[in-house]
């Protein structure tokens, strides 16, 4: 018999008499897994923050304006904005962080992102459980979601930072308000319906639209064209207003144009009477004469002095002269 032989026969000979010598025992029940520890608790809201220095310098500004009273329940805040205005966006942050130092927790509706974007919102906005990010994790995630919001252009983001970092410092959900420019070149070609909007619009709101776009478009264009580009804004309006809406629950701070949040041709005329009844429309506005602080548009007016800005429709009014 081999060594090797030899060895494997004693290996089994004394796994034999180990299995048949050892008693028996039974396999004794897996301890229980603990039981899960409560959630920690959230913390508490940060305190009211001082005039964001993200903002680009402007002139100083007035004491703020006390804000209309809220109406009973989750108010509904449509808050203008004159896009290019620093002074006047200074002055809208203050009434935001107003409202949130007296407690409002709102949904903060952007007119600045297209609603396409709202599933990439939601994922940048979400924190470890009961916890608020650190300032270099917020200042990441602002970063992040201004490079989303990037896609739209047209917009100066630096004056939308500061909207940004108080959401995710008081947590708030933060939601897309716009219909895309593809969106709204495919609607004025195939008209509301096709998009799922509501195509019956008051002769009214029709008519204000399309003067309006006339006039920005420094009359280069017809009644045709204007009336299809009204469209696209009203198909806006009613976007936001379903927006409002559904935020309704909690309260809403909707930031778009003034002439979106205007009460007699814009976002509110969508709402339902109950909701009309809940909200507060504050234009901020340019001092002057202009059509946004018509008084019938707003509930209350924030004013600031005019931008410096180059006249739009100096170089197209040379043109329209040699015809």
């Amino acid at each position: 018999m081999t060594g090797l032989r030899r060895a494997l026969i004693g290996l089994a000979v004394l796994g034999a008499v180990a299995c048949g010598s050892a008693p028996f025992q039974a396999t004794p029940p897996a301890p229980s897994p603990p039981l899960p520890s409560p959630p920690p608790p959230l913390l508490p809201p940060p305190p009211l923050l001082p005039p964001s220095p993200l903002l680009p310098p402007s002139p100083p500004l007035p004491p703020p304006s006390p804000l209309l009273p809220p109406p009973p329940g989750a108010a509904l805040w449509l808050l203008g904005e004159v896009h290019d205005n620093a002074a006047l966006h200074a002055l809208r942050l203050q009434t935001l962080q107003t409202l949130l130092h007296q407690g409002a927790r709102p949904a903060l509706l952007m007119e600045q992102f297209d609603r396409e974007r709202q599933g990439q919102i939601d994922a940048l906005l979400q924190p470890a459980p009961g916890q608020a990010p650190d300032d270099a994790e917020r200042d990441r995630t602002v970063n992040a979601l201004v490079l989303l919001g990037g896609a739209a252009p047209g917009w100066q983001w630096d004056f939308y930072r500061p909207y940004l970092d108080l959401a995710l410092r008081y947590r708030l959900p933060l939601v897309a308000a716009n219909v895309s420019r593809s969106d709204a070149r495919a609607l004025m070609a195939q008209g509301l319906a096709a998009h799922g909007f509501e195509p019956a619009v008051p002769a009214d709101i029709g008519a204000a639209q399309a003067g309006q776009i006339e006039r920005s478009h420094c009359g280069q264009i017809n009644a045709a064209q204007a009336g299809r580009m009204a469209n696209a804004q009203v198909a806006r309006d009613q976007f936001m207003a379903r927006q409002v809406a559904a935020q309704a629950g909690r309260g809403v701070v909707l930031l778009a144009g003034n002439g979106h949040v205007r009460k007699d041709v814009g976002v509110p005329r969508w709402l339902a009477p109950a909701l009309q009844a809940r909200t507060r429309v504050v234009g901020f506005v340019e001092a002057g004469p202009a059509d946004d602080s018509d008084a019938a548009a707003f509930d209350q007016t924030i004013s600031a002095a005019a931008a410096t800005r180059n006249d739009p429709c100096a170089a197209l009014r040379p043109a329209a002269a040699s015809r």
